[in-house]
């Protein structure tokens, strides 16, 4: 591409014209948002190490009662995107989440499509438009947007959980808000995934209508997808073990705005993913290893520990043990970039 002219050529008098009429000259600018090639990216390869931040979590709940705070949270903040905007990625938010025993984060609904993964403890659960949901170690729970939610702790010690939201699209959108409400009554004894979609590729048949529901299942426990992805080991020798989370009724993703996975990494494996438009998020459920990114120096996680980094690039994940297995969850953009044509 060829030079184009500089903000700095044009006379002063024009420039304070245009500025007096809320106008900017395109051809200086054009080369910072139409790039050759590559897009310029902010989202910054990151280890936010669950050790380190567990106990300033911990010191949260000691400092600030859930009254104050609604919802307690440590925001996992990409310093590429500016700490103060709360993104991890381009469109996605993420925060840990801490609620102590016998407290509970009021109901509230909001525009924003919600994710909760599930990082430690036990005793707790998320209703749902009336839908108690048990939170266990892995699981995801859907709060689609719009969905009323409460969270509840009736265990002992601390729960914790991951906050996946797509809040700084809906905020550049004008269309974020949130609406607080009365606590919910249960409709329901425990949530779907028990019965109506507890095995792959059953539905429900009983007073039922097909996909008028965006979120029809709204618990997708961790041991279900651990043992689909110890199965696909027994079966796939050599190739990537990656699953896609989806919407049981119509197979596609559980949002239009984020996608959901998980990786398996075989002992002593190391894999490269395919290389994406998509920025992705990976939260460590189990093991320990390397992510590496575009040759860079590789970081290493835990369980626990969740990861960010940027699209267009090769990344490398490594399981340090030669003896078990490692698996992530994985959270991208790949649904909005296939809507928009980019992907």
């Amino acid at each position: 591409m060829h030079a184009l002219g500089t903000l700095e050529e044009l006379p002063q008098s024009y420039r304070d014209q245009l500025t007096g009429e809320n106008l900017v000259p395109l051809w200086p600018n054009m080369r910072a948002v139409l790039p050759p090639n590559v897009p310029s990216r902010r989202t910054q390869t990151l280890n936010w190490k669950y050790e380190a931040v567990r106990p300033l979590l911990l010191q949260a709940g000691e400092l600030t009662p859930m009254e104050k705070a609604e919802r307690r949270v440590l925001v996992l903040a990409n310093p590429g995107h500016g700490l103060n905007n709360m993104q991890a990625t381009p469109s996605i938010y993420m925060g840990l989440q801490l609620i102590l025993p016998g407290e509970t984060a009021p109901n509230h609904r909001h525009t924003p499509n919600a994710v909760r993964i599930i990082v430690e403890g036990e005793g707790a659960y998320t209703t749902v438009d009336g839908e108690p949901c048990r939170m266990e170690r892995g699981d995801l729970i859907l709060t689609p947007a719009g969905k009323w939610h409460e969270h509840h702790h009736e265990g002992d010690g601390p729960i914790v959980w991951l906050d996946v939201l797509d809040l700084p699209l809906m905020y550049q959108l004008e269309g974020s808000w949130a609406m607080e409400g009365e606590p919910q009554p249960t409709r329901r004894a425990r949530d779907k995934s028990f019965a109506e979609y507890s095995a792959a590729g059953v539905v429900p048949n009983v007073n039922f209508k097909r996909a008028q529901e965006a979120a029809p299942m709204l618990r997708y426990p961790w041991t279900r997808t651990r043992k689909c992805l110890i199965e696909m080991a027994e079966h796939y020798r050599e190739e990537l073990l990656r699953i896609d989370y989806v919407n049981p009724e119509t197979g596609a993703s559980l949002f239009p705005s984020i996608g959901f996975g998980a990786i398996m990494l075989r002992p002593g494996e190391t894999v490269v993913l395919p290389k994406r438009t998509t920025a992705c998020v990976f939260h460590a459920v189990e093991g320990s290893g390397r992510m590496g990114v575009d040759g860079g120096e590789p970081l290493a996680w835990n369980a626990k520990d969740t990861l960010s980094a940027p699209g267009y690039t090769d990344i490398v994940f490594s399981n340090d043990s030669e003896d078990a297995p490692a698996f992530l969850i994985t959270a991208d953009e790949a649904p909005l970039h296939r809507y928009l044509g980019i992907y």
